[in-house]
C-alpha cells in the first residue's frame, strides 16, 4: 500500500491540509507534500481532492475474491473436552446470522480427545464441526492454535467467524485476523446482516461506551467478531438435528511452537461469578459508601443471588472489580436485574441491558436506567431496599 501526489493535477488548493487528521500534509511549491513519518494512510485526503490530485495505492495481492467466501463459522472454545458457555450464545446468533445469508453454520474445534463434543454442537445448530484433535493441542498456546486455526480458515474459506471475547478467544482471534489479513472488531454487543449488500453488521460501544458504532468489513474476508460472554441468549437444544462432522489433519509443523506449558495452577477463588449468576443486585454510586451494600448482599442472599455493582462503586473502593458490571466489567444476563443507586450511563446499560427482567431503585425520576427497566421504584433505596428484602423473606420462608 502507498500514497503518491500526482503534481500535475495538483493545484496547491490545501484543502487536503485542512481534512489530514494527522497533520501530515504541507504546502511546497504551491504544492501537496506528505509526511510520511505521519501518513496512517487513513485516505481522508484522497476523498478530499476535488481533482484528483491524490492516489492511494493497494496491494491487489491482499484483496480476497469474495465470492469464494461463505458461511458463519463459530470458534468452539472447549477446556478439559468441555465447550464454554459463550459457545452456546455464539452458535444461536451465528444460526440466525447463517439463516438470513442462506448459509450453513459450522463450529470449529482445537483441542485432544475432543470427539465427543461434536454430537451436542450440531444439538446446538452447527450444520458442520470441524474438529482438529492432537495431543500438541491439549493446552491452548497461542502459537500452535493460530497457525492451526489459519490453514483451517484458508481452506474453506468462510465468510463470517465469530469467536467469544475471552481471555482465549482473544489471544487466539486478534493473531489470527492479522495472518489472515483481514479486520476484526472487538467485544461487539448486537450483530445483524445488512439487507442491502449482506455485510455483517458489527455494533460496539466506542469512546468510551458514549456512541454505539455498526462496523462494516466490505473489502476484507473473513468478517471477523469477538462477544462478550451473556450478551446474546443460548441456542436452543435439538436433540433431533444431524450434521457432518470434519475431522481434518493438519501437517505437524503447524503443531511446533517456541513456548511449552510447564504446569497449569487452578486458581482457587471463593468469589461469586456475577456472569452465572440467575439474579443479580446491582448497586451504584447511590449507595454513598462500602458499608451500605450490607443490604444489597442481604437481598441477594434471600433471592440466591450474587451482589454486582457499577465501575463508580468499584472505582471509589467498596466493591471489588470481580463484581463490576459493564463494559469495562462483566457483561451479564440474569433472569432479574436488580439496579439500586445506578444512574444507568451505557457504560453500565450494555453490560446488563440483555437481562430478562430489570428493576430500577432510585430517587431521581429521570435516571437513564428507567429507560431499559421492566419495572421502576421511584424511591429512597434505603427504604425500598430492606422492605423489598422483608417481603421476600416472607414470600419465600427464609
Amino acid at each position: 500500500m502507498g500514497i503518491e501526489i500526482i503534481k500535475d493535477k495538483c493545484t496547491g488548493c490545501t484543502i487536503c491540509t485542512k481534512v489530514c487528521p494527522f497533520c501530515a500534509l504541507t504546502m511546497a511549491d504551491k504544492k501537496a507534500v506528505i509526511d510520511f513519518d505521519k501518513c496512517t494512510l487513513c485516505g481522508a485526503c484522497v476523498d478530499s481532492c476535488k481533482f484528483h490530485a491524490i492516489e492511494l495505492k493497494r496491494e491487489n495481492s491482499r484483496t480476497p475474491n469474495l465470492e469464494q467466501y461463505k458461511g458463519v463459522w463459530v470458534f468452539g472454545e472447549q477446556k478439559k473436552g468441555k465447550i464454554q458457555s459463550v459457545v452456546f450464545e455464539l452458535l444461536g446468533k451465528g444460526r440466525e446470522l447463517a439463516d438470513k445469508r442462506g448459509v450453513e453454520l459450522s463450529c470449529v474445534v482445537l483441542g485432544h480427545n475432543i470427539q465427543g463434543c461434536a454430537e451436542e454442537l450440531i444439538h446446538l445448530g452447527a450444520d458442520n464441526v470441524y474438529i482438529v484433535d492432537a495431543s500438541e493441542l491439549e493446552n491452548f498456546i497461542d502459537e500452535a492454535y493460530t497457525k492451526v486455526l489459519v490453514n483451517v480458515i484458508r481452506k474453506y474459506r468462510p465468510e463470517i467467524f465469530l469467536c467469544g471475547a475471552t481471555v482465549l478467544g482473544r489471544s487466539l482471534v486478534s493473531r489470527v485476523a492479522v495472518k489472515l489479513h483481514t479486520g476484526l472488531t472487538a467485544d461487539c454487543t448486537a450483530l445483524d446482516i445488512d439487507p442491502k449488500e449482506g455485510f455483517l453488521m458489527q455494533t460496539r460501544p466506542a469512546f468510551g461506551g458514549n456512541i454505539m458504532a455498526t462496523i462494516l468489513s466490505k473489502n476484507h474476508r473473513p468478517q471477523m467478531a469477538t462477544v462478550r460472554h451473556k450478551v446474546f441468549k443460548a441456542a436452543v437444544v435439538n436433540k433431533s438435528r444431524t450434521g457432518k462432522v470434519i475431522k481434518e489433519t493438519v501437517d505437524r509443523t503447524l503443531l511446533t511452537s517456541r513456548t511449552k506449558i510447564l504446569d497449569i495452577v487452578e486458581e482457587v477463588t471463593a468469589t461469586v461469578n456475577i456472569a452465572e449468576a440467575d439474579i443479580i443486585v446491582s448497586g451504584g454510586r447511590g449507595m454513598k459508601g462500602p458499608e451500605n451494600f450490607a443490604i444489597l448482599e442481604e437481598l441477594a442472599q434471600v433471592l440466591g443471588g450474587a451482589v454486582g455493582s457499577s465501575r463508580a462503586a468499584v472505582d471509589s473502593g467498596w466493591m471489588p472489580y470481580s463484581h463490576q458490571v459493564g463494559q469495562t466489567g462483566k457483561t451479564v444476563c440474569p433472569k432479574v436485574y436488580i439496579a439500586c443507586g445506578i444512574s444507568g450511563q451505557i457504560q453500565h446499560l450494555v453490560g446488563m441491558q440483555s437481562s430478562e427482567t430489570i428493576i430500577a431503585i432510585n430517587k431521581d425520576p429521570d435516571a437513564p436506567i428507567f429507560t431499559v427497566a421492566d419495572f421502576g421504584i421511584v424511591g429512597d433505596l434505603f427504604e425500598v431496599v430492606p422492605l423489598l428484602t422483608k417481603k421476600f423473606k416472607a414470600a419465600l420462608n427464609r
